[in-house]
């Protein structure tokens, strides 16, 4: 057994400046202590060494005065703290680059990107295929670290200040591209361009070629050693971060965390997920953190999910100019080394898995969707597209598969979710997804793309009169910017006629609307129905949060669950609940405040008293008592199951239920 594998880290990053190399290590490990931390990531090398490296190309900080790396290693081991090294291979000094242009990133100018004095290495250059491996000998060989970690890996397009300078076309990439699918990369423009899938597929397979030698490299060094990064290829721990960024079109990420941890969690067994907290507010900010409860909830959904804690800040404790969250982050930090028993090995009891799109396009239709769910408290696995397939035999324990928008599904996949249906598992598809596939629209749905795509505005489905759609009221019709003409087989349920484009304006001219011969809902009996959405509700949702769109999958959703959910509760939309089993054979029950989120601020959650939750197929109950305070949780039998009274007056409860 690995030492990572319990999947019980407490990890701290200290991001260090080239400054820092002289830090007071005792003052560092006596921090960590507060943390209860039991994992410290620290800088080694890449950009600048943190040690007195003996190779000739890798540039040690000049503020470095004693070995600092090994110091860290001996302190934090002496404490019971693991050490990940953290390398970054992306950039080099630009000394490096006067000596060895040859490694570095080329615009199509021929530029290279420095950026203050930091040049931009190539993944195919000399220096990341073969320099950064004798950095990693050097390491490995010569300091007890636990850990490697790999910043910034893979293609980097942009620099610092979010300019972008598309892809690299120096030599070396030049020659693989042509070695590898024999077109010339020079002809390569970007997204859009017919050369776009072949770069993507050079891309990954590039990535994974190297990945596939570092592994080789760490574990013929030292099998012991986890390798941690982005990207899921040869790693042990797969890196995730939930971050802000003030320029970014998108800032509040209220599931940020709850969706990086569950989309590693539910698509692998052998692989743990270290989701970071960024306290920065902004690359370009770093000497501010984001609000208290936002580090809260961020770490709280880290162990709710079934990872556990990681934390970063740029330098170190010993005068970071703000500590406005740290003794928030304490207090889970502390709770998580009380309870760890209870948090790292939780089973799913999902009643629903959504489908993690790959292709960018589909992205916001997903994120509609991911929140929908959220809300309705509807408990739900997220499983990555290219992981569907491995992941056939858990998918068969819940009652619904989530599609969102995905373009096409390779013959494997869609096999796989025959095969989900066959075993009585409900799929339901939104956002127009496999429209590039008439066999398995077919085969899945009972429906065929008629080709014709209708994206005009003043365009309505229709709502009213229909039990399936039980949410409504008095609203007839709900807005649709862009919908699929389909048909459907005779034997179909058809659902939400679509009402057709008319005159908007002026209002004297807005008139004219009739039900078109299509429909935004089709649902076909295959042993577990096809559920296919001819238009985009979680994109709708995602892009403007109105709640037709959100009832408009949710009441189909529960209508084909036929009710049996494995939790119901009374509570707000803003409050976020988990039910997984234990290791023990006990329950735990996770819940997350979210009411003081307003806008993008993260503020004081409300307090929530007398909350009802109904649990279903638990059996019947020895006890219940909160993880939090240690007191009895109110609760009493129920049909299949318990229900129980819930006070939610911080962000987060855990309630521990003993069959």
């Amino acid at each position: 057994m690995n030492w990572w594998s319990a999947n019980k880290l407490r990890l701290i990053q200290t991001n260090l400046r080239e400054i820092d190399a002289d830090l007071d290590v005792d003052r560092l490990i006596a921090e960590l202590k507060q943390y209860e931390a039991n994992v410290l990531m620290i800088n080694a090398g890449g950009i600048f060494a943190f040690y007195p490296s003996r190779l000739e190309y890798h540039y040690v900080t000049p503020y470095l005065k004693k070995d600092m790396l090994r110091e860290a290693i001996d302190k934090a081991h002496e404490h019971g703290i693991r050490v990940i090294a953290r390398f970054d291979f992306s950039k080099a000094h630009e000394s490096v680059f006067e000596r060895k242009p040859e490694w570095f990133y080329r615009t199509r100018e021929g530029k290279e990107v420095n950026y203050y004095g930091i040049v931009h290495t190539c993944l195919n250059g000399a220096y990341q295929q073969h320099y950064s491996l004798d950095i990693i000998e050097e390491v490995l060989t010569n300091y007890p670290v636990d850990g490697i970690f790999f910043n910034m890996f893979g293609y980097q397009h942009w620099d610092y200040s979010g300019n972008r300078y598309g892809p690299c076309y120096c030599a070396n990439c030049k020659r693989r591209f042509n070695e590898m699918f024999g077109r010339d990369l020079s002809l390569y423009e970007g997204p859009g361009h017919e050369l776009h899938e072949i770069y993507r597929e050079f891309q990954e397979t590039t990535v994974r070629d190297i990945l596939r030698r570092i592994r080789l490299k760490v574990k013929s060094l030292r099998s012991e050693i986890a390798i941690c990064t982005y990207f899921a290829d040869e790693i042990d721990i797969i890196r995730k971060e939930s971050n802000t960024a003030l320029r970014r079109s998108d800032p509040l990420r209220l599931y940020s965390a709850s969706e990086n941890v569950a989309s590693v969690e539910n698509s692998w067994d052998d692989k743990l997920v270290s989701n970071c907290c960024i306290n920065a507010i902004d690359l370009t900010y770093r000497f501010t953190g984001v609000s208290k409860h936002e580090a809260e909830i961020r770490l709280y959904q880290n162990i709710a999910n079934g990872s556990g804690l990681d934390f970063c800040i740029i330098g170190v404790f010993d005068g970071y100019p703000d500590g406005a969250n740290l003794e928030s982050v304490k207090a889970v930090y502390r709770h998580h080394a009380r309870n760890e028993a209870f948090y790292g090995d939780l089973r799913s009891l999902a009643d629903v898995a959504l489908i993690k799109p790959k292709e960018p396009s589909a992205r916001k239709e997903y994120e509609g969707l991911f929140r929908m769910l959220k809300e309705a408290h509807i408990l739900f696995d997220v499983v990555l597209e290219e992981r569907l397939t491995d992941r056939l035999e858990p998918l068969k324990q819940v009652k619904a598969v989530v599609v969102p928008g995905i373009p096409r599904l390779d013959e494997e996949q869609v096999n796989a979710l025959s095969e989900l249906q066959r075993q009585g598992v409900h799929l339901l598809t939104t956002g127009c997804a496999l429209l590039n596939d008439q066999k398995a629209l077919k085969s899945l749905f009972g429906a065929a793309y008629e080709g014709e795509i209708v994206d005009e505005p003043a365009a309505y489905i229709q709502v009213s009169e229909d039990p399936m759609l039980a949410s409504f009221g008095d609203r007839v019709w709900i807005i649709a910017e862009r919908f699929a003409c389909m048909s459907y087989e005779p034997e179909a349920e058809l659902h939400m006629p679509i009402v057709a484009p008319s005159t908007f304006g002026p209002p004297e001219r807005a008139y004219g609307h009739a039900l078109s011969e299509h429909y935004g809902l089709g649902i076909a009996g295959r042993g577990g129905c096809g559920a296919y959405y001819a238009w985009c509700p979680g994109e709708m949702y995602a892009l403007h949060g109105f709640e037709d769109h959100k009832q408009a999958v949710i009441d189909p959703l529960i209508r084909l669950l036929q009710g049996r959910l494995r939790l119901r509760t009374d509570a707000p939309s803003a409050t976020e609940w988990f039910l997984h089993v234990l290791p023990s054979g006990g329950y735990l029950l996770q819940a997350i405040n979210l009411t003081g989120v307003s806008g993008a601020t993260f503020g004081k959650p409300i307090p929530l008293h007398g909350l009802r939750v109904e649990l279903a197929g638990i059996g019947r109950l020895k006890r219940a008592y909160s993880l939090c305070t240690g007191k009895p949780a109110a609760w009493q039998e129920s049909e299949g199951g318990a229900a129980l009274t819930v006070d939610l007056p911080e962000v987060y409860e855990a309630i521990v239920l003993e069959p």
